[in-house]
Formats: structure tokens, C-alpha cells, sequence
């Protein structure tokens, strides 16, 4: 077995969740981490024994012993990062949303055709196993066709302080977890059966004071073949993170809960450590969640994504699909704008 040689751009939140996701994905080596600041940097590359860390971004691109390169980076170090990387016709994963509009993820994607290069969008949502043990039934024919979807994600806010400046990130709770939500619809749907109109609303409901976007959203998907999906998203929702989706057809129906019907339930009179990703309490009645990274999709996703750079074959997500989600979020916001149904016009 060739072995895939990585290059981790970023070192927070989500590349410490794509180690994860590695681990037990055989046939790769992470042989550097490239981080803006030479602390993080120092410490993440000593954490997961990384024996290379760096804060020049070119120097990473340009290194011969790399085949796969994982952007891991805020909103607005994904554009300058994959440009570098097209240009240098390096395969590349990007973490979602692809851009912080459209207009930036096109930009991602022509460049990244241009290159010749592999291109993989790192959406976990459609690599999550209950999530693909739920296509599997709909393409068997289980539920019959697929009339409505309604996916749901939720926490009580961001981790980091970058993500609630709309400014760096492209937008509020809508841009950070509907673009798990839309991806799942197109996923149920099948992505033939394209999204052609779109409502939305948005509201500041609880952090006026960290945000200038929105800390809850819905959005409705209406697709060609008739069938709708809706979108529950917020930043206000307590109790840790919510992952719910329900896929409803004309023979049947799916559902799917991994963060609220866990296989354990603990009730503890002390501090127990880590519960589950935006866990607010870790004692009292809990649900603790055993492994996260094969829960969420991170590590399906990183199992595919290295495949297909050993086999240099383009992944069943790309950052075709990418611009997709974020052309979908753009109409949603110009529907929270102008209260209708937008047109989607690709």
C-alpha cells in the first residue's frame, strides 16, 4: 500500500478533530502542521507527534514530500490557502463552508479544476455512518421517494472568538451549520434532484452583545421534483451539541439522533471530564458520546479522502459541491433580506 504523505494546515478546533479521524485510517503519515502562530504550532505538532511544524505557509506548499494537503484554517484562510495550493497543483481537502460566500468558493473551485489536482470538500455530515447507513436505505428503496427532509444542528455557540465576527467567517449560525444541513438534504434528496428555491429567516435572539449576525436560523429547501427540507440551526441551544436529522418518503421514513440517544447514560455528583462537543455541564445526568470522530463522519472522511489521493481518483464530495452549499447560503441570506422565496440559479 502506497503511503499518503499529509500536510495539516491549521491547528485548532477541526484539525485536532481531523487527527482524530486519521488515526485509525491506515496508509497515511501527517508529516507537517502548518500553523500562523509558532506556539500553536510548537504544541499541536507535539500533541499528535507530528515531527515537523512550520508557520511558512509557501515553504509547506512547496515541500516534495506531501501528497495530500488538508486545509484546516478559519473561513478566511481558505481562499489564499487553496489558491497557493492550485497554483502549485497540489491535491487539496477543505473544511466546511468552502468560501465565506460563493463568490470565493467559485474562485476555489476554477482554480482548483485548472490545476488538474484532486479536490475533496470535507463535509463530515455525509460521512457520518448513520447518515450513510440512511442513504443506503433510500437507494434500496426502503422509504420510497423521498418527499421531506428536516435536519437539525445546534449548540449553545462557537468555540472560538474569530467565529462570531461575520466579517472573518461570512456569516452567524446560518453560514456555520447550515452548510451541514443543506449537504445532508442534498445527500437524502440525491443530488440530481437539485435545490431550486429557497426561504429563510434569521433572528439575534441571545448574543446581541458577542455577534452581528444571526444565533438562530431556518432555512426551506424546495427541490425540482417537488420535496422539501428544512434547516434548524442555532447557537442558543443548550445541553451540548444537537445532530438530528428526519428523512420522510412516500413508503417510509429515517431518523437519526447521535448526540441525544447515546449508548450511555451517566449521572455523577462530580466533574467527569469530556461529555460530547459543546457539552455545558460534564456532571449531573449526562450522555457522554464514545467516539466523536466516527460519530460525526471525520473519520469516513479522512479514510475517503486519503484513498483517493493514494488511487488519484476525485472524491464523491468536491469543491463542486462546496460552491453548491455556499451558492445555497447566499440565496438563504437574500431571503432573510427579502422575506420570499428565492429563485436558485446555478
Amino acid at each position: 500500500m502506497k503511503e499518503v504523505r499529509i500536510a495539516l494546515l491549521g491547528s485548532g478546533f477541526v484539525a485536532d478533530f481531523y487527527m482524530q479521524g486519521l488515526a485509525n485510517v491506515n496508509g497515511h503519515r501527517v508529516v507537517v502542521n502548518y500553523s500562523r502562530s509558532p506556539r500553536r504550532a510548537t504544541a499541536f505538532a507535539r500533541r499528535w507527534r507530528i515531527v515537523a511544524s512550520s508557520t511558512n505557509l509557501r515553504e509547506v506548499v512547496d515541500r516534495d514530500d506531501v501528497d495530500l494537503f488538508v486545509i484546516a484554517l478559519p473561513n478566511q484562510e481558505h481562499l489564499p490557502a487553496s489558491l497557493l495550493l492550485s497554483k502549485a497543483k497540489r491535491n487539496q481537502v477543505c473544511t466546511k463552508p468552502l468560501g465565506r460566500n460563493a463568490r470565493e468558493a467559485r474562485a476555489m473551485l476554477d482554480a482548483a479544476r485548472r490545476s488538474g489536482a484532486m479536490h475533496g470538500y470535507a463535509e463530515t455530515e455525509v460521512f457520518a455512518p448513520a447518515v450513510v447507513k440512511a442513504r443506503e436505505v433510500i437507494e434500496k428503496g426502503g422509504v420510497g421517494r423521498v418527499l421531506w427532509v428536516r435536519s437539525r444542528e445546534s449548540h449553545s455557540g462557537p468555540h472560538s472568538p474569530h467565529f462570531w465576527d461575520v466579517r472573518q467567517t461570512g456569516g452567524g449560525a446560518l453560514n456555520d451549520l447550515g452548510c451541514h444541513t443543506i449537504e445532508m438534504a442534498r445527500y437524502a434528496f440525491g443530488k440530481e434532484d437539485k435545490i431550486v428555491e429557497v426561504m429563510a429567516w434569521g433572528g439575534r435572539l441571545v448574543h446581541q452583545a458577542k455577534t452581528e449576525g444571526e444565533d438562530n436560523a431556518l432555512l426551506v429547501l424546495k427541490v425540482a421534483s417537488g420535496g422539501i427540507a428544512h434547516c434548524e440551526l442555532s447557537w442558543t441551544s443548550r445541553g451540548g451539541l444537537d445532530l438530528r436529522n428526519e428523512i420522510h418518503g412516500s413508503e417510509g421514513s429515517i431518523f437519526t439522533d447521535v448526540t441525544r440517544s447515546t449508548p450511555i447514560s451517566a449521572f455523577t455528583t462530580k466533574p467527569s471530564g469530556y461529555v460530547v462537543e459543546k457539552a455545558d455541564l460534564d456532571f449531573g445526568w449526562t450522555k457522554p458520546l464514545p467516539e466523536e470522530a466516527l460519530t460525526y463522519g471525520y473519520q469516513g472522511e479522512m479514510r475517503h479522502f486519503v484513498e483517493c489521493a493514494r488511487e488519484e481518483k476525485m472524491p464523491r464530495e468536491t469543491y463542486e459541491d462546496g460552491w453548491i452549499v455556499n451558492h445555497l447560503l447566499d440565496a438563504g441570506y437574500k431571503a432573510m433580506r427579502s422575506k420570499r422565496w428565492e429563485r436558485v440559479r446555478y
